[in-house]
């Protein structure tokens, strides 16, 4: 007995009944409260680092790999991949590459009104606009983003899915909000793509400090620009005349520059104008729906027909044919060393001319069989360019024009060349498409670029006139604010340019000046004399309407 109550002592205390049912409905709460909130998981050794983006391999295919890099960065929802609608198709921006409707899920989502409703405004979702090849339909070659803002986390992402794109032509974005530093980092993605990308578009993105002319640097690979309805003002037209060309300096990849929708003035058309003097690559120029008047519209006019060089252009000009002669002398064969120089020392002064010419004949027989395999570095460009100039030696400052035409011979790009070769146009909307594709690959394939200092020049008066830009083939004017006054300074351009072509014999090469003029939608009369003449020179001129012209004469003969 003694035992029982030290052996009681010593065991706990019986709860009281009513803190045995409050520690109860405590358990039970506490069990409600982790069943509601889940602890953290942990997750095992190394899952952190397989989910990292940064270790990511992208595979090529843009569905997979735009998904799979959002996800590791932390998207919970993120735009989807979709094959940009055609006009004959039905437009489902929700579903992906990869999903296919179900009819009987078409059926079920529209009788039901919640359903229906969503499905109307699914269109303003965000998505990323593809177009396919059609021989691998998993082969991006352009891209469309519209309408949502990409900001540098999603520009981080296109800088891994993007360059693994083998076959991605073009780029359009629009409206997407870029801001100064977006654009710079998305300038920065451009060279990691594939050397295929040639097609870059940049519209409804505003950019208070205007630097779309870094997309033209002298690095850049871009054939193809556009810039419209980014309110580009003067400020934003001189810095992309600068980057067109200075005196030290040209862009010589851009073929189609559009500028419409903005804000340029006469100012700003003749920092473009002061560009097209010595850029020898741009094909297209679209200045439509801008604010340009008749000075600006002189401007440019003026750059092509015959216009005089600035002095600083003349030094320049001198600089070069003096480095040119200097090159040539170096080049000459080691024969005069064994007194063909004593024996004919008036000579020398004439060898200059002669050994460039004999050179530049050369090479211009040589061109058309290797064109092939004439991709060069720009570097190795460059130091052709400053080698293959033409022009006269510096000895010979007071040359005939019969060596000027000599001079001239074979100092045309090889662009400017084949353009002029009669190709069968096709008609239709696509034409002019056609032709600068066709543009884009001969640009590619120049290796030879001529300084457009070292062109044949003309004295008259004490002053030096170059020919012009001849290169230019598109140039779009409409809806500014010209009248009759600038119109007569393009009618005077058209008239040298038919009677320059006129001149050519049908075996001389090189540029042929405008083939499109559109100056329609301006502040002038559509029936006056001088925008009727403009049309009639023109018409000939224009590839698509004289072929147009011809079928329909032999399909309606008289």
């Amino acid at each position: 007995m003694s035992s029982e109550p030290s052996t009681l002592g010593t065991s706990p205390r019986a709860p009281r009944p009513g803190t045995q049912k409050s520690s109860g409905s405590a358990t039970k709460k506490g069990e409600r409260a982790a069943k509601e909130k889940p602890g953290p998981v942990l997750q095992p050794v190394g899952e952190e680092e397989s989910k990292n983006p940064e270790e990511y391999q992208c595979t090529g295919v843009l569905e997979t790999d735009f998904a799979e890099l959002c996800t590791r960065s932390g998207y919970t929802e993120f735009p989807k991949v979709v094959v940009r609608p055609r006009p004959h198709q039905a437009f489902v921006p929700s579903a992906s590459l990869s999903e296919k409707p179900n009819p009987d899920e078409q059926r079920l989502s529209a009788s039901c009104s919640i359903n229906s409703m969503e499905s109307k405004y699914v269109f303003f979702r965000p998505t990323i606009q593809v177009e396919l090849e059609q021989e691998d339909n998993k082969l991006v070659k352009e891209i469309y983003i519209r309408g949502w803002k990409v900001d540098d986390r999603m520009l981080g992402i296109f800088s891994k899915c993007l360059p693994a794109l083998s076959q991605l032509q073009a780029i359009y974005l629009w409206k997407v909000g870029l801001t100064d530093k977006t654009l710079a980092t998305f300038i920065a993605i451009l060279p990691l793509c594939s050397s295929t990308l040639r097609k870059v578009s940049l519209e409804g993105n505003p950019i208070p400090e205007q630097p779309y002319h870094k997309l033209m640097a002298a690095d850049s690979t871009i054939m193809h620009l556009s810039l419209r309805n980014n309110n580009i003002d003067d400020h934003g037209a001189q810095l992309l005349g600068q980057a067109l060309s200075t005196l030290h300096s040209c862009n010589r990849t851009l073929v189609s520059l559009n500028l419409g929708f903005n804000h340029i003035g006469d100012e700003g058309a003749g920092y473009i104008a002061d560009g097209l003097r010595l850029n020898r690559s741009l094909l297209w120029l679209s200045l439509a729906h801008n604010r340009i008047q008749d000075k600006g519209a002189l401007k440019l006019a003026e750059v092509l027909r015959p216009f005089e060089l600035t002095h600083t252009e003349v030094v320049e000009r001198r600089r070069l044919l003096l480095e040119k002669g200097s090159q040539e002398r170096s080049r000459s064969p080691s024969s005069s060393r064994h007194g063909d120089s004593r024996e004919k020392p008036q000579m020398s002064g004439i060898s200059n001319v002669a050994l460039v010419d004999k050179s530049e004949k050369t090479q211009a027989a040589k061109t058309p069989k290797g064109l092939g395999k004439k991709k060069e570095k720009a570097g190795e460009v460059v130091k052709k360019d400053e080698k293959s100039g033409s022009g006269q030696s510096p000895t010979q400052g007071t040359a005939k024009k019969e060596d000027l035409a000599k001079s001239a011979k074979g100092k045309v790009t090889i662009p400017e060349q084949k353009l002029t070769k009669g190709k069968t146009i096709k008609t239709g909307g696509k034409e002019k498409r056609s032709i600068f594709m066709e543009s884009e690959q001969l640009v590619a394939e120049t290796t030879e670029m001529v300084n457009p200092l070292l062109e044949p020049v003309e004295h008259r008066d004490g002053k030096v006139f170059m020919p012009g830009n001849k290169v230019l083939l598109h140039l779009n004017l409409l809806r500014n604010r010209i009248t009759e006054v600038g119109l007569e300074g393009f009618l005077t351009v058209v008239r040298y340019q038919v009677q320059f072509s006129k001149q050519k014999t049908s075996s001389s090469k090189g540029p042929m000046g405008l083939l499109w003029l559109s100056l329609a939608k301006n502040y002038f009369h559509p029936q006056c004399p001088a925008y009727a003449m403009i049309q009639e020179l023109m018409l000939p001129r224009d590839p698509i309407k004289s072929k147009l012209k011809e079928e329909e004469a032999i399909a309606f003969p008289t």
